[in-house]
């Protein structure tokens, strides 16, 4: 279609703005039982965990439409690669300064989408030659078979894996007893959900998703959607500010 053409798909937008304010008021719940010491917080944190899986997909898949439908991929990765680093620098080590510590987060989603969407970037004069509905299947298939790796096996624990000592692999999924990343999305299996929504996004480039998936139906979400590196930037802070204030009231 030409450029003048072409409609925004709104669902998308939508989505990923549920899934990114899920995420912030499940943050909420681990950051009320990590600041201010309430048990209810960190309990409810954990009960929330159940449904993670289905807002990280909703999340890394419409992150692999739009590398479909981005004019450079590899530079909208370096850019979010960036700020997976600064929130390093700032959960690593800013934070530890002022006595804040155990929030630090080595390789978390905005490292892993960076990651996804350099590589998918350079792939994609391949993946353009790959059938839409073989490469979503070949996707589905491998983010199976690895998605135990972080637990050191394959196939859902049917292969086990050698015991890894070192940290240097994390990104990829392997690491020794001694890693810990509050925030934890390695490449592997991740890539190939992304891979996945890469694939399905060939058919979000041609114009050929359902007519409804293109009309508005909620400017709020899809203002956060279409927002949502700067939400997931300041959505700690914000929280972190505001508890620190209902600390202090609490004490005085």
């Amino acid at each position: 279609m030409k450029k003048s053409d072409k409609k925004r798909i709104e669902l998308l937008d939508e989505l990923r703005g549920f899934a990114i304010l899920a995420m912030i008021v499940h943050h909420t719940f681990l950051d009320i039982g990590f600041f201010l010491g309430l048990p209810w917080g960190e309990e409810i944190f954990n009960k929330l965990c159940v449904l993670q899986p289905v807002f990280w997909a909703i999340f890394i898949i419409i992150s692999g439409i739009c590398s479909r439908l981005s004019r450079n991929t590899v530079k909208r990765g370096v850019i979010v690669l960036a700020a997976g680093l600064g929130v390093t620098l700032v959960t690593a080590v800013i934070m530890p300064l002022f006595g804040v510590t155990g929030a630090e987060i080595y390789f978390g989603i905005l490292h892993c989408l960076g990651s996804c969407m350099i590589i998918t970037g350079l792939l994609m004069p391949l993946i353009k030659k790959i059938n839409p509905i073989a490469g979503m299947i070949i996707s589905a298939v491998l983010f199976a078979v690895f998605y135990s790796i972080s637990s050191g096996s394959l196939l859902f624990g049917l292969i086990k894996l050698p015991e890894v000592k070192t940290n240097l692999l994390a990104p990829l999924g392997l690491y020794s007893s001694t890693f810990f990343s509050a925030d934890y999305f390695a490449i592997l299996p991740w890539l190939f959900m992304f891979l996945f929504g890469a694939f399905l996004g060939k058919y979000a480039a041609d114009g050929a998703f359902p007519e409804w998936t293109y009309k508005k139906r909620s400017k709020p979400l899809a203002f956060v959607g279409r927002n949502s590196l700067w939400f997931y930037l300041g959505h700690q802070p914000v929280i972190y500010a505001i508890l620190f204030i209902v600390s202090l009231i609490i004490k005085s």
